[in-house]
């Protein structure tokens, strides 16, 4: 076996796209174990745990993990987000989230192709946060060693990708202690890749860049909670998170899942978009070395939202799931 796929369904809708990914990826025959981990709110209501220990072994144990969306409820201090527990369980410090206009998806912006490169594992979502009486209280914790290691990660994508220039994003001006060290440690790397342009952008300003002139912007490199808000905004320019794929890499291990929630509200209907699911799988090809495949997934991916007879409601089709997926694996036969 070429590697080791650790596979959690997911919650809501999560089941339907991961089941899609993986009817793909057996009609393309590549040479993966899959093994199938159990984790989110549905175990959570069950067992009162979002995760167990036998999963986070095995996803320790496994090369890559293809993960579906989970259920994060608002109010139950005992439960975490599973996606952020296996971040820090596995220090998958980087997250990465690809953002490019595909032909046939309804889009506000045709000239975006960029990654943003989020720091994972510190920041206000990695806090403590507590109840102080009537008010209620969240740390912040930035660290020069994550700040410079994911400044370096975004430097090397840039290189790797021939990608042209690297934008901080920050709030240096106000938060001048965590985010100053932050800007700090990112120009620092900088100078060790002079072929790379650098510049850096206020958090705000970045956001009004991405929604006026996308184009301009390359690889964005930025903290946890600037990361999650500015690629989602920036899915919002291309289709929406539904086409939004993402990686989440550390020094051992990856972790792949869509940028999308669970929409536990169109759950079992059959309609969900598999595109963000099918990208992240073609990520995972890429990171496991079986380049072509994942090429060739990508491929197949973009040749059917172009076409757009078979697709998903979300982004204009009249396709179920499975009809979206049945015409992508024509398209793999066919390339």
């Amino acid at each position: 076996m070429a590697g080791r796929v650790a596979v959690i369904r997911g919650d809501g809708i999560g089941p339907e796209v991961v089941d899609a990914a993986l009817k793909v990826l057996e009609a393309m025959d590549v040479d993966l174990e899959f093994i199938h981990c159990a984790a989110g709110y549905a175990l959570w209501k069950e067992r009162g745990l979002q995760i167990t220990s036998e999963t986070l072994e095995t996803l320790k144990s496994s090369d890559v993990i293809l993960k579906g969306p989970t259920i994060t409820p608002v109010g139950p201090a005992s439960y975490r987000s599973v996606a952020v527990t296996i971040r820090q369980a596995l220090n998958l410090y980087a997250n990465v989230r690809p953002v490019k206009f595909r032909e046939g998806v309804p889009a506000i912006h045709r000239q975006v192709d960029l990654v943003i490169v989020r720091e994972n594992t510190e920041g206000l979502y990695a806090g403590e946060e507590a109840y102080m009486g009537n008010s209620a209280i969240s740390t912040r914790i930035i660290t020069r060693k994550a700040s410079e290691r994911i400044a370096k990660f975004a430097f090397e994508l840039a290189k790797k990708q021939r990608r042209r220039k690297v934008t901080a994003v920050h709030k240096a001006n106000i938060l001048k202690a965590t985010d100053g060290l932050f800007l700090e440690a990112c120009r620092e790397v900088a100078k060790n890749y002079p072929e790379i342009a650098f510049e850096d952008l206020l958090v705000d300003a970045a956001a009004m860049r991405l929604v006026m002139r996308p184009q301009e912007l390359d690889v964005i490199v930025t903290t946890n909670m600037f990361g999650d808000i500015l690629s989602d905004e920036a899915a919002g320019l291309v289709g929406g998170v539904g086409v939004a794929p993402s990686a989440n890499i550390g020094e051992r291990n990856a972790m792949f899942e869509p940028v999308h929630g669970a929409a536990p509200d169109i759950a079992g209907l059959g309609i969900a978009n598999p595109t963000a699911m099918l990208l992240s799988a073609s990520m995972m090809l890429d990171y496991l070395n079986m380049r072509e495949k994942a090429k060739k997934l990508e491929k197949a991916v973009e040749n059917v939202l172009r076409d757009r007879k078979k697709t998903t409601p979300d982004i204009g089709g009249k396709a179920k799931t499975m009809e979206m997926v049945e015409a992508i694996i024509d398209e793999l036969e066919a390339l």
